[in-house]
């Protein structure tokens, strides 16, 4: 395996020289898909040849070691036990193992909050249509305080309940997508638990983007994405449950190998192909999910030993990129006559993430954007963003107004933030002039 020797290097611009991204390109949605360093990369690739010296043996007899080798790695970061951390290729998926197992009964009801990521709310529908689950959207409009979000939350549990209803599981953020706001999902844990609801908590922006304390908070369940914020190769997830809940959790998505039917009288015994392992059967479930590419598991090692070496420690990354998503949001909003979302406590932005609201007024007085006219818009400044200007910071539509979401990060600089602006500018002056409206929206 490879063997990099690094030294502390400035955040900014001076840091782009361990990346693989075109000096041209201004990449304002770390967020999104993540990057990895060059170094990173290197051992991806040492890995990949590696599987393909002998493929029997590599994913027979070496992959099992080198998984856990993975999992120690990330549950030592994250202060679990390996034995509650298995790997796998995104959040998505890990929110899917865990609505695909639980049982559900009529009168069950899976909770979440109108900003849940759109593919898991899609899940919920698809439960809705197969199972007796019932699902209940909490309504939410940014900025809004902590308080009342938790009080939102708590109110919909009473509600539920007074109706005959069972609050089974509720899903949440650690910070949302869109809007990219920090979600005190802390306290949601605790009132889950308070009311016997399971938590299943969507930290696709957790792991290497803000504080997790695991073992303080102990959600029920918790996915977090690695190839975002971690510097980890697409795509890469480590799901932790608990031992409690070990039991809850039948099948990985799609069932392989480890999966262990109940024992029924006569039935014979599936045969596994793969040698033996000592691993608990919570474990052995994500050992092997089909044949699939799973060199990015295996970058976690250097992926941490990048953030210490190279940036000095996950502290460090992690105010330098709250504080220049912080301060170029500010920026921005100031060259843009706008402002940032944020509630009065100012906690939707203790993340690496910032919204800024566009000067475009939605409405139906002269001059303004209908807002069934609101997505085309949004789908064109993006295409243009990265058409017309080699950028990328995803516009979105949100509570009336359209808005811009930006991620910090160690390869960028305030002057990044500076140049957004003045190109979002000039795109918010097309849109009042009706350019977009030829836009083909999804």
């Amino acid at each position: 395996m490879a063997d990099h020797h690094h030294s502390q290097v400035a955040f900014g611009h001076a840091m782009r020289q361990h990346f693989l991204l075109d000096p041209s390109y201004l990449p304002l949605n770390h967020g999104a898909f993540g990057t990895y360093p060059k170094s990173v990369r290197d051992r991806l690739r040492q890995i990949q040849d590696e599987s393909e010296l002998r493929p029997d043996a590599f994913f027979r007899y070496n992959l099992p070691k080198y998984i856990d080798s993975a999992r120690t790695a990330i549950a030592a970061y994250l202060g679990v036990d390996a034995g509650e951390c298995v790997l796998m290729s995104n959040a998505t998926t890990g929110v899917n193992t865990v609505l695909r197992s639980l049982l559900f009964k009529e009168g069950d009801v899976i909770m979440y909050f109108s900003t849940i990521y759109g593919s898991c709310e899609k899940t919920v529908e698809y439960l809705k249509e197969t199972t007796p689950v019932q699902g209940a959207n909490i309504k939410v409009s940014y900025p809004i305080g902590d308080d009342e979000l938790v009080r939102l939350f708590q109110e919909r549990i009473k509600q539920l309940k007074s109706e005959g209803k069972r609050p089974r599981v509720g899903i949440f953020d650690t910070v949302s997508s869109l809007p990219g706001v920090r979600v005190p999902w802390e306290r949601l844990v605790d009132v889950c638990r308070e009311e016997g609801v399971l938590s299943m908590v969507d930290g696709a922006h957790g792991a290497g983007h803000i504080e997790l304390m695991l073992e303080k908070v102990q959600p029920d369940f918790f996915i977090s994405n690695c190839h975002k914020w971690l510097f980890v190769p697409r795509g890469c997830a480590v799901f932790y449950v608990p031992t409690r809940n070990h039991g809850l959790i039948r099948t990985s998505v799609p069932t392989s190998h480890g999966y262990k039917p109940f024992p029924k009288e006569g039935q014979e015994r599936v045969f596994n192909p793969f040698p033996a392992s000592e691993n608990s059967d919570f474990v052995q479930l994500f050992q092997f999910v089909g044949t699939t590419d799973v060199a990015p598991y295996l970058c976690m090692d250097e992926a941490l030993r990048f953030r210490q070496e190279v940036c000095g420690g996950d502290r460090k990354i992690m105010e330098y990129c709250e504080s220049v998503s912080n301060e170029g949001g500010r920026k921005l909003a100031e060259i843009l006559g706008t402002e940032v979302m944020d509630n009065p406590e100012k906690t939707l932005t203790k993340c690496c993430l910032t919204n800024v609201k566009l000067p475009l007024k939605i409405g139906e007085g002269e001059g303004d954007i209908k807002e069934t006219d609101a997505f085309a818009v949004v789908a064109w400044i993006a295409r243009m963003e990265f058409e017309e200007y080699d950028m990328f910071a995803p516009p979105f539509f949100h509570a009336g107004f359209v808005w811009v979401r930006l991620s910090g990060q160690i390869y960028l600089d305030l002057e990044d933030f500076v140049t957004a602006a003045k190109i979002l500018k000039g795109l918010c002056e097309r849109v009042t002039r009706g350019e977009y409206r030829s836009e083909k929206v999804a």
